[in-house]
C-alpha cells in the first residue's frame, strides 16, 4: 500500500537497526528524512549498543515484530518511499523481502555490511541473501565500495572500477546504482549514479575528518525523502548528495571516536 491517492506526501518506511548514539541508523534516517521535509516511521530490525567508538552489542529483534510494525504502518500511513538499512541475517532479509512485495512504493536498499569502527552488521551467509531477494527489489541500490566487492566479487579501486560493479549490480536487478565513492582513494569524492539509461557522477573535495558516522545511512534516507516527496531520481540523488555533504562539513564533533553529522543543518538555517 502507498497512498489513498496518487499525491506523494513524503512518507518514508525505513526498516533499519537502532544505534544508541544517535549517528547511524533508525536514529540518522528519521532525522535526515524530517530535514528534508519528509515524514519517517518505522520498522526496527535490532537494536545496537553503540556510540562513536564502535558497535558494543546487537540484539536483534523477532521477525514477527519486524513485519508487524511494517504492517501497521504501510496498512494505516502508507509509504511514498522505503528504505532498507541494518538486516542482519538471511531470516530478516527474506522477510523484509515478502514485506517489499506487499507494497508498491520504490525502495532504496544501502546493504549495510559493517560499521564505521569495523563490526559486522550483516552475517557472512546473509551477503546471498542480499544478492538474490534485495538487489532485484532495489529501484535504487547504495552499495559503498567494500559492499560492491562483497556483492559483486569485483574490485572497486576506482573510478573505472565503480562502473563496472554498477553494471554488473544493475545486472542482477537493480533498477539503478548510486556507486559510493567514499572508500575509493584520492583527494576528491566521486559518487557514480548508473541507470540503464546513463550516468551521472556527484564529485567533491574530500573533508578531512572523523566525522563521518552514518554517512551511508543518512544519504540514503535522504534519498528516500527526496524520491518520496515525488522528484526524480536524479534530482533526488544531487539533493541528498548535496544534504550530506553539509552536513559533515557543519559536524558537532561529538564523542572520542567516528562522530556523527549535523543532521539537522537545513532547519537551523531556516530559523
Amino acid at each position: 500500500m502507498t497512498s489513498s491517492d496518487n499525491r506523494a506526501r513524503g512518507r518514508v518506511l525505513i526498516l533499519a537497526g537502532s544505534d544508541s548514539g544517535g549517528g547511524a541508523g533508525i536514529q540518522a534516517d528519521i532525522k535526515a528524512v524530517t530535514a528534508l521535509g519528509g515524514y519517517a516511521a518505522t520498522s526496527i530490525t535490532a537494536i545496537t549498543i553503540q556510540n562513536t567508538l564502535g558497535v558494543h552489542g546487537v540484539h536483534p529483534l523477532p521477525l514477527d515484530v519486524i513485519e508487524a510494525q511494517a504492517r501497521a504502518v504501510l496498512d494505516d500511513i502508507g509509504a511514498d518511499a522505503i528504505k532498507t538499512g541494518m538486516l542482519g541475517s538471511v531470516e530478516v532479509v527474506e522477510r523484509v523481502a515478502a514485506i517489499l512485495d506487499t507494497s508498491d512504493a520504490p525502495a532504496v536498499i544501502d546493504p549495510v555490511m559493517v560499521a564505521k569502527g569495523g563490526a559486522a552488521l550483516l552475517a557472512e551467509d546473509a551477503v546471498a541473501a542480499v544478492r538474490t531477494l534485495m538487489i532485484p527489489r532495489a529501484a535504487l541500490l547504495t552499495p559503498n565500495a567494500p559492499e560492491a566487492e562483497a556483492l559483486t566479487g569485483m574490485e572497486v579501486a576506482d573510478l573505472d572500477g565503480q562502473r563496472r560493479a554498477g553494471a554488473a549490480l544493475l545486472g542482477l536487478g537493480a533498477k539503478a546504482v548510486l556507486m559510493k565513492g567514499g572508500h575509493v582513494a584520492g583527494e576528491a569524492v566521486v559518487d557514480l549514479l548508473i541507470t540503464p539509461t546513463g550516468e551521472t557522477l556527484l564529485e567533491g573535495p574530500r573533508i578531512e575528518t572523523t566525522s563521518t558516522h552514518g554517512t551511508g545511512c543518512t544519504l540514503a534516507s535522504a534519498i528516500a525523502a527526496g524520491l518520496a516527496l515525488g522528484h526524480p531520481l536524479e534530482v533526488a540523488v544531487a539533493e541528498a548528495w548535496a544534504y550530506v555533504s553539509e552536513a559533515i562539513r557543519r559536524a558537532p564533533g561529538l564523542g572520542r571516536g567516528h562522530g556523527p553529522l549535523d543532521h539537522g543543518w537545513p532547519l537551523k538555517d531556516a530559523r
